[in-house]
């Protein structure tokens, strides 16, 4: 669950002196501890000031709106309220910018240029290498109730032969068929181990990516649920697939879209849920906010900020469980939002720090068109209000649920016992649920779970939960 990390906000221009030419594409790298994260902003002038926006590469963000810019006598001022985060610098006599990146009471000092900065280059050892002991081939098939075409890899343990295979189904956010975030390819890595074992593998690009077609902004969870359900068909037509063995591998999002194909057709043998949800969206986007910022040690002014944000989240979250109509849901959230933040303007327990009056300074009527713009997007809506219950009561085939224990996007015990109950609502008993020790959302073993950690891990998929997938479905498919 990648894509609601954070609330995607607008830019506001700064009606400040123009100074010195800062237009253009700056890039630095941040360490925060053994991580190092490039961070890129591309400013622009408009008629009222200037505009930005940030990449965060490393962790697959793009287009970040930088809610404030400003730049006078040297010094450039970069607010985020999305994630509470600024940056100050000065332009040196070299052409670059010297400051500091803080975030949520931290400081870190970033260097930018208008040079990309050259990174090392991450290890990754479980990254095959060509040539393959296998067979591979560049594949398209139709989602046709959609006119979508998916483009993706088919991987054969031989060219010639009849073998059981699986669908691999990405997490959120749009990601391309080795589901890469970060330098790490763990479609890539899933799909080799498995294809060398004996298992036929699909992998595609989701819709409106890469190589695929189709609007992906556009899309909910149930349309990319339809891409996999293509994805199944098409193997149906191989005649190197015993279409009696077809499964479905899913990764957070695609954990939950998993059940949901398999729910609707019969076609599906088995599927494996890799951090896999149980509960409805909104409770899991609430979760994933406390854990991360307790794991972050953020401080306590940034405790009174994460407690700040999940107040408001939680009664915009309630509106949108209670809609049944955009426009007002736009107005409704609108009003909401405005008197949420009058209210904590005015309350006479906020601590007087500087830091707490910079993270209260961001909650501004930019902050609220933001806010409400990402909400009520078609993706948000469909997930805040999704609960994958109903659709595991109807699963009818063997599942196989594995999570991390340090998952902190979606956690482990919580939805292990939901899915099990669902699960044995329905009446399924071929279910295996395992909560694997050290693992975090990518699987990779970890020390904090934390995203910030992602990157720096060499490892990019642990060779246990690999094991653990491939024994069970070896023993669903003989």
């Amino acid at each position: 669950m990648k894509r609601l990390t954070f609330l995607l906000l607008v830019c506001l221009a700064s009606l400040n002196g123009w100074g010195q030419d800062i237009t253009g594409y700056w890039s630095g790298t941040l360490k925060v501890q053994s991580t190092q994260l490039q961070l890129v902003f591309h400013i622009q002038k408009s008629e009222l000031g200037y505009v930005a926006t940030m990449d965060s590469p490393d962790q697959g963000a793009k287009d970040i709106p930088v809610t404030s810019v400003s730049y006078e006598n040297s010094v450039l001022k970069l607010s985020l309220a999305a994630l509470v985060a600024d940056y100050e610098g000065t332009l040196g006599d070299d052409g670059s910018i010297t400051g500091t990146f803080k975030q949520m009471g931290q400081a870190f000092p970033l260097k930018l240029s208008r040079q990309a900065v050259e990174k090392e280059k991450a290890e990754r050892p479980q990254e095959p290498v060509k040539p393959y002991p296998y067979y591979e081939e560049e594949v398209t098939f139709e989602n046709r109730e959609d006119s979508v075409t998916l483009a993706g890899t088919l991987t054969l343990p031989q060219r010639e032969g009849v073998f059981p295979a699986v669908v691999l189904i990405s997490g959120s956010g749009a990601q391309n068929r080795d589901e890469e975030l970060m330098e790490h390819k763990p479609f890539l890595v899933i799909a080799d181990y498995l294809t060398r074992n004996g298992i036929a593998v699909l992998r595609f690009d989701d819709r409106g990516t890469a190589a695929s077609t189709g609007s992906f902004a556009m899309a909910t969870t149930y349309d990319f649920s339809k891409d996999a359900e293509a994805g199944v068909k098409y193997l149906q037509t191989r005649k190197e697939v015993n279409r009696a063995k077809i499964g479905l591998i899913g990764h957070s999002e695609g954990g939950v879209i998993a059940p949901m194909v398999a729910a609707r057709s019969s076609d599906i043998a088995f599927i494996v849920l890799l951090a896999g949800s149980g509960l409805r969206g909104d409770q899991i986007l609430l979760m994933q906010q406390e854990l991360i910022a307790e794991a972050s040690g953020v401080g306590n002014v940034g405790k009174e900020a994460q407690k700040l944000s999940r107040s408001i989240n939680e009664g915009a979250f309630n509106i949108v469980l209670k809609s049944t109509d955009t426009e007002q849901l736009k107005t409704a959230l609108t009003d909401y939002l405005r008197q949420a933040i009058d209210s904590l303007f005015a309350a006479k327990d906020i601590p007087d720090t500087e830091k707490w009056k910079e993270i209260m300074e961001i909650y501004d009527d930019n902050f609220i068109t933001a806010a409400v713009s990402q909400m009520v997007s078609p993706w948000t809506q469909y997930f805040i209000r999704y609960d994958p219950a109903p659709a595991l009561e109807k699963v009818r085939c063997p599942v196989l649920a594995l999570n991390g224990e340090k998952d902190l996007q979606v956690p482990a015990k919580a939805n292990l016992e939901a899915i099990k109950a669902a699960l044995a609502k329905g009446g399924n008993r071929q279910v295996t649920a395992k909560e694997l020790p050290g693992l975090n959302h990518l699987f990779q073993e970890c020390k904090t779970g934390l995203p910030t950690e992602y990157a720096a891990i060499a490892q990019t998929f642990s060779p246990v939960a690999l094991n653990e997938m491939l024994t069970w479905i070896k023993a669903q498919t003989q």
